[in-house]
C-alpha cells in the first residue's frame, strides 16, 4: 500500500484534501509501482469521464497490484470504450423521472434531489457518469423550484439528497437547504446517500456533526463501500461520528466483477461494515451504464453468492440482492 500522510495534531481541512485529488491516471499507476503497465491498461482516447481519487483512498491500495480492488472501482480502463448493446448512458430513467428541477420522482412517498454534480470520486461503475448535472441539480436557484415541488405534494414524506455527493457541498450550503426544507410539515425523514465517509472521512468533521444533530427529522445516511479494505481505521472513526450525531447508518454496494464477486470478499465486507456501526442493507446488481459493462456478474452467480452468504452470516449482515429497473415501484428482488 502507499504510506499514509504522516500524523498532524491537526486534522487538514477537507476541502484542502478534496483539492489535492489524484487526476492523472498515469500518476497513480506511478504512486502504485505500476506505470510500466500505463500502455496496456489505460483508455488510448478520452471516456468523457475523468478520473478522480483522493489521496487516502489511493492510500489503501496495495503496491504493484493492478487487480487491487481499490484501484479496479477508480482507474479509467480500455474497457469502458467498448459499445456494449444495453448499456445506455441513462441506465435507471433518472431523466425519465424528473418532476422539477433537480427533483426525482421514482417511488411512492419519496423524492430525491440532485443536491450537485460534485463528487471525490469517480467510480468508473457510477450509473450517473453521464448525467447532465448542468442543467439538473436542485442547488440551482437557490433551491427555490424543488423547495416549491416538495412543499406542493404532501405526499411527500421522505427527502433523499444524492449527487454527485450531497456532502460535497460545504456544510453552510447543506444547512440553508435544510433549512428551506425544515417548515415542511408533511416531510418525516431525510435519507442522505453519500460515499463522502468512505473514500474522504476527514469530511465528517464538527461542523458537518453538529448540522446533523441539529436536524428535526430522524436521519439515515447511506454509506457505499464495496470491499473492506475501503474501511480503515478513519473511516471507522467517521462512522462513530455520524452515529454520535444520531443518524443510522445503512450501507449499499455494487456487485462488481474483479472487485467483490467472491463469498470471501463480500462476507468480509458484510463483518467489517457492523463493526463499523453500519448495517449492510442492499447489495445491487450493476446499472447498465454505458462504459460499464465489464464489470458486469451473471445474475445466476450473483444468486449463488447471496446463498453462500446466507449460509455463513447471522441474517442481520445479509444485504438484499436488487436491482432498480426504470419504472418499477421500487427496488426489485433478483
Amino acid at each position: 500500500m502507499i504510506p499514509a500522510s504522516p500524523h498532524r495534531a491537526q486534522p487538514r481541512p477537507w476541502q484542502q484534501l478534496w483539492r489535492e485529488a489524484i487526476t492523472d491516471p498515469r500518476e497513480l499507476l506511478d504512486l502504485l509501482d505500476l506505470g510500466h503497465l500505463a500502455d496496456r491498461l489505460l483508455p488510448g482516447a478520452d471516456t468523457g469521464f475523468p478520473m478522480r481519487v483522493p489521496r487516502g483512498y489511493a492510500a489503501r491500495m496495495r503496491r504493484g497490484d493492478p487487480a487491487d480492488p481499490l484501484l479496479r472501482q477508480v482507474l479509467p480502463l480500455a474497457a469502458e470504450l467498448a459499445p456494449t448493446p444495453g448499456y445506455v448512458d441513462d441506465a435507471v430513467g433518472d431523466l425519465a423521472a424528473r418532476a422539477a428541477p433537480g427533483v426525482l420522482r421514482k417511488y411512492r412517498g419519496r423524492a430525491l434531489l440532485i443536491a450537485t454534480g460534485s463528487c471525490a470520486v469517480h467510480c468508473r461503475y457510477c450509473f450517473r457518469r453521464h448525467f447532465p448535472y448542468a442543467e439538473e441539480t436542485a442547488a440551482a436557484g437557490q433551491w427555490h423550484a424543488a423547495i416549491a415541488h416538495l412543499r406542493a405534494d404532501s405526499a411527500i414524506e421522505e427527502v433523499i439528497l444524492s449527487g454527485g455527493d450531497p456532502w460535497s457541498l460545504a456544510t453552510p450550503k447543506l444547512a440553508e437547504l435544510t433549512a428551506a426544507l425544515a417548515p415542511i410539515a408533511h416531510l418525516r425523514r431525510l435519507r442522505i446517500h453519500t460515499r463522502l465517509p468512505v473514500v474522504l472521512p476527514e469530511r465528517v468533521d464538527a461542523a458537518l456533526c453538529a448540522w446533523l444533530e441539529r436536524l428535526p427529522w430522524p436521519v439515515a445516511v447511506v454509506l457505499h463501500a464495496n470491499h473492506a479494505n475501503e474501511l480503515d481505521a478513519a473511516v471507522a472513526a467517521a462512522c462513530g461520528r455520524l452515529r454520535a450525531a444520531g443518524a443510522t447508518l445503512l450501507n449499499q454496494s455494487v456487485l462488481l466483477r474483479g472487485v467483490n464477486d467472491d463469498v470471501e470478499t463480500l462476507a468480509a465486507l458484510s463483518e467489517r461494515l457492523f463493526a463499523c456501526g453500519v448495517v449492510p442493507y442492499y447489495l445491487h446488481q450493476l446499472d447498465p451504464v454505458a462504459g460499464a459493462a465489464h464489470f458486469a456478474v451473471p445474475d445466476a452467480r450473483a444468486r449463488q453468492l447471496v446463498e453462500d452468504l446466507r449460509a455463513r452470516l447471522s441474517g442481520y449482515l445479509l444485504p438484499r440482492l436488487v436491482r432498480e429497473v426504470p419504472g418499477a415501484i421500487a427496488k426489485l428482488p433478483v
